[in-house]
C-alpha cells in the first residue's frame, strides 16, 4: 500500500521541518478591521444613550462628546453631591485610543476634579477591553475613595486688564521702549518619588488595620451616629471634647467626626473630617492631627480617637496663628531701693510652670449646720485690725456648681457603667440589703425615692432601722448614683432597682423606668423619637464618706465585727461546678451559714470543715449567676434560674425512683431489675 501524502506533494517530515525552521513560532494577531472598530464603538455610545441620555455634540476630525449627569449610586454616599456633571470625549478611533473624561460641576473645586480624571484613567488602563459602560460603573464604586484622597494642587491664573483709557484724563503716551525678552531660567523642583513598600510591610499593614478596625467597631458601633462607609474607609463617630467650653467659638458645635482609615495604614497617614463646623476652623485642626496621628503610629485607632476627644482644646489652641508682636513701651527707670522692695514682696511662685494646683473648697464645707463651734471665729479673717475696713463676709454658694448633694453618708457607684444613646440617667427608685449592725443580719429595704426617709427594725433583734437616699444623676463624666444615709446598719448589696434614662437623641425622659441589676445589660426603645439605647452595669461599688475620715460612722470598727471571708466572686458568672458538691450533685447554690458567717455548698461541707454544729442558713449564693440573697427554695430572684435538680430524672433506686413498678408496663424487662439493691444516700 501506498503511504498517504498530504496535497502539494510535501512530507510530513518536510513540512515539520519547515516549521522548526521558521525564524519565529508566535502567532500574529490578525488587525481589528476598521468597521469592527466602528460598530463597537456605536453600540457603546448606543448603550450610554439608553442608560444616561447624554447631550451629544461633535468635535470634529470624528470625536464626539457625551455630556450627562452621573448620580452616586451608594446609599451610604458622605458627601453631600446630589450629582456628577460628566463630559466624556470618545474619539474616532476608540478603542485603539482611550477616552477622555471632563469633571464640569462648579460646586466641587478643581483638586478633587482632578483626582476624579485621573481615576478615570487609570480604571482605562487597568480594565483594557471593558466597554465605556462597565467603566462609567466601575468610577460610580471608586468615587467615594477618589473624593476622600488628598485635594490635587492647582494654579490660578489671574489677568489684569488695562483701564488706564477710561479715566477722565488723557493720559500721555509713553515714550516707545525697545522691548526685551526675558527668559526666565527654569524651575528645578525636586522629584519626590512615591513611597514604595515590601510584600511584608504591606501584609503587617493590613493585619494591624484589621485587628484595629475590629476594635474600633466593637466598642462604637452601637452609638447613634455610627456609620460606615461601603468601602470600609470612612466611619462616622460621635465625639465629645473633654473641655467644650474651653474651644473657640467656631469649634463649640462639633458632635461627630469623620475618621479617614486608609486602605495601608498605619503605613498611609490617618486624617479625619469635623463636622458640624466651619471649614476655615476646622482645617487647621484636621492638618495638625493628621501630623500628631504621623508621629505617633504606635496608637491604636480607639486610642487616636480618646487623645483627639481629650486634647481638641490644645489642637484647637495650636493651629490658631500666631499674634501679632506688640511693641514694648520703654521703661522707665527705678530706683534700686524700690526696686529692691518690690523683689521682696514679689512671689516667685508661676502658676503655668508649678504643678500645684488649687482645689476649690467644695460648696457643702461652708454651710451652716447650726453648731455653735468656736473655732469658726479665729478662722475668720477681719481686717478692721489692720486697714480699718469692713469684715470680709464668706461668699455664698455659687448655684451652677455640678453638684449640690452633701457628700456624706455611703455614695453608690457604677465603676464600669456603659451607655449607649442615653444622656442622663438616674436611679428612680433603689432596693437594697442593708445589714444591721447589732446582730449583723442582712434585711431587705425597698422603695426608697429621693430624699425619702424609709424606716424599718431588723427582723432578728428588732432593732429600729432608717434609711434615705439622696439622688444623683448619672452621665458619661460621672458614674455615682448618689448618697445613702443608713442609721442602725450599713448598705450590703443592690437588689433589681429601678433606672429611669435620658434619650441622647431627643432628650425625652423615659418616665416608665426599666429594672436592671448588677451585672445586667437593659436596651429599649425612646417611645419619642424610636431611638435604641442601652445601659449595662457590670459592677456597683459603695464607699463610705464621712467628715475628715475615710470610714463612715455607721461602718464598726475591725474589733466591733468579725471579718467576712472574701470569696472572689463575679456578679453574673456561674460558681465552680455551678454550685454542686460531692454530697449533692444537682444543689446549683451556697449557703452562708447563721453561726459562723461562712459560705459552705451544703451542711455536710460545713460540718467537715468546722468544729461547731451548724444553724439554718438564711442566706444563699446562686449557682448559676453568683449573686447573694435570701434563701429561696427552687429558683434564683435574680437569674431566675432553678437551683436544684428538676424532678423526674431519677433513675431506678431499688424501685423507689422514677421506675415505679405499679406504673411500668408487665414486658417491660427493667420492671424487677436490682430490686435487691441497696438505696442510695441522700
Amino acid at each position: 500500500m501506498m503511504p498517504i501524502r498530504p496535497r502539494g506533494g510535501t512530507s510530513p517530515r518536510s513540512s515539520r521541518q519547515a516549521v522548526a525552521e521558521a525564524p519565529s513560532s508566535r502567532v500574529v494577531p490578525k488587525p481589528v478591521p476598521e468597521r469592527e472598530t466602528k460598530d463597537a464603538r456605536g453600540y457603546q455610545i448606543e448603550q450610554l444613550r439608553r442608560r444616561y441620555s447624554p447631550k451629544e455634540t461633535d468635535l470634529g476630525h470624528g470625536e464626539t462628546s457625551l455630556v450627562f449627569h452621573l448620580r452616586p449610586s451608594d446609599p451610604d454616599f458622605p458627601f453631600d453631591l446630589d450629582h456628577l456633571e460628566c463630559d466624556l470625549r470618545v474619539p474616532e478611533a476608540y478603542p485603539k485610543t482611550s477616552p477622555r473624561l471632563h469633571i464640569k460641576n462648579k460646586d466641587i473645586p478643581r483638586g478633587f476634579a482632578i483626582n476624579i480624571e485621573k481615576g478615570w484613567d487609570a480604571l482605562v488602563q487597568q480594565k483594557r477591553g471593558a466597554n465605556l459602560l462597565s467603566l462609567i460603573n466601575a468610577l460610580d464604586r471608586r468615587l467615594e475613595s477618589l473624593l476622600s484622597e488628598q485635594k490635587a494642587e492647582t494654579v490660578k491664573l489671574t489677568i489684569f486688564k488695562d483701564t488706564r483709557h477710561l479715566s477722565d484724563e488723557p493720559a500721555a503716551e509713553p515714550a516707545p521702549q525697545p522691548v526685551k525678552t526675558v527668559t526666565k531660567p527654569p524651575i528645578n523642583r525636586p522629584y519626590i518619588p512615591e513611597e514604595s513598600y515590601s510584600q511584608d510591610q504591606i501584609a503587617d499593614a493590613k493585619a494591624r488595620r484589621a485587628q484595629d478596625v475590629r476594635q474600633l467597631e466593637a466598642r462604637l458601633n452601637r452609638l447613634p451616629v455610627y456609620q460606615k462607609s461601603s468601602d470600609g474607609i470612612i466611619y462616622t463617630l460621635s465625639l465629645e471634647p473633654k473641655r467644650r467650653a474651653s474651644l473657640p467659638v467656631g469649634l463649640q458645635p462639633i458632635q461627630s467626626v469623620q475618621l479617614i482609615i486608609p486602605l495601608l495604614y498605619p503605613l498611609q497617614p490617618l486624617r479625619i473630617l469635623l463636622n458640624d463646623v466651619e471649614s476655615d476652623v476646622a482645617e487647621p485642626v484636621e492638618e495638625l492631627f493628621a501630623q500628631k496621628a504621623a508621629e505617633q503610629k504606635h496608637m491604636s485607632l480607639t486610642s487616636h480617637l480618646n487623645y483627639l476627644a481629650q486634647n481638641l482644646h490644645v489642637l484647637a489652641k495650636q493651629a490658631e496663628k500666631p499674634p501679632a508682636k506688640i511693641v514694648e513701651s520703654p521703661k522707665i527707670p527705678v530706683p534700686a531701693s524700690q526696686e529692691a522692695e518690690e523683689a521682696e514682696h514679689t512671689s516667685t511662685f508661676d502658676e503655668a510652670k508649678c504643678h500645684i494646683h488649687v482645689i476649690p473648697r467644695p460648696p457643702e464645707w461652708v454651710l451652716d449646720d447650726g453648731t455653735d463651734d468656736s473655732s469658726s471665729e479665729d478662722d475668720s479673717y477681719d481686717e478692721d485690725e489692720e486697714t480699718g475696713g469692713a469684715q470680709i463676709e464668706p461668699k455664698e454658694s455659687d448655684p451652677s456648681l455640678p453638684t449640690q448633694t452633701p457628700e456624706r453618708g455611703t455614695a453608690i457607684l457604677f465603676p464600669s457603667l456603659e451607655l449607649y444613646g442615653i444622656e442622663l440617667l438616674q436611679v428612680s427608685v433603689l432596693n437594697l440589703n442593708v445589714k444591721c449592725d447589732r446582730c449583723k443580719t442582712v434585711n431587705e429595704m425597698t422603695g426608697l425615692k429621693d430624699n425619702l426617709e424609709k424606716a424599718s427594725s431588723c427582723k432578728k433583734c428588732a432593732i429600729p432601722l432608717s434609711v434615705r437616699f439622696r439622688q444623683e444623676l448619672i452621665h458619661q463624666h460621672s458614674t455615682r448614683a448618689g448618697f445613702i444615709d443608713a442609721v442602725g446598719c450599713t448598705v450590703a448589696d443592690l437588689l433589681p432597682s429601678t433606672f429611669t434614662p435620658t434619650c441622647g437623641t431627643c432628650s425625652t425622659l423615659y418616665a416608665a423606668g426599666l429594672t436592671s441589676v448588677r451585672g445586667e445589660t437593659t436596651t429599649n426603645v425612646c417611645r419619642e423619637c424610636h431611638a435604641r439605647f442601652t445601659f449595662a452595669l457590670p459592677d456597683v461599688k459603695f464607699l463610705a464618706y464621712a467628715p475628715g475620715s475615710q470610714l463612715s460612722a455607721n461602718v464598726p470598727t475591725a474589733g466591733q465585727r468579725r471579718r467576712q471571708e472574701r470569696l472572689g466572686l463575679r456578679a453574673g458568672e456561674p460558681l465552680p461546678d455551678r454550685g454542686a458538691c460531692a454530697h449533692y450533685r444537682r444543689s446549683h447554690r451556697w449557703f452562708r451559714f447563721s453561726c459562723c458567717s461562712k459560705v459552705y455548698p451544703c451542711d455536710r461541707c460545713h460540718d467537715a470543715a468546722e468544729a461547731h454544729p451548724n444553724e439554718w442558713a438564711t442566706r444563699m449564693v446562686c449557682g448559676w449567676c453568683s449573686r447573694e440573697q435570701r434563701y429561696s427554695v427552687e429558683s434564683c430572684a435574680f437569674c431566675g434560674r432553678s437551683v436544684i435538680g428538676k424532678r423526674g430524672k431519677g433513675y431506678w433506686e431499688g424501685g423507689k425512683g422514677t421506675r415505679d413498678q405499679r406504673l411500668m408496663r408487665r414486658g417491660d424487662k427493667r420492671k424487677y431489675k436490682r430490686l435487691g439493691a441497696p438505696k442510695k444516700e441522700t
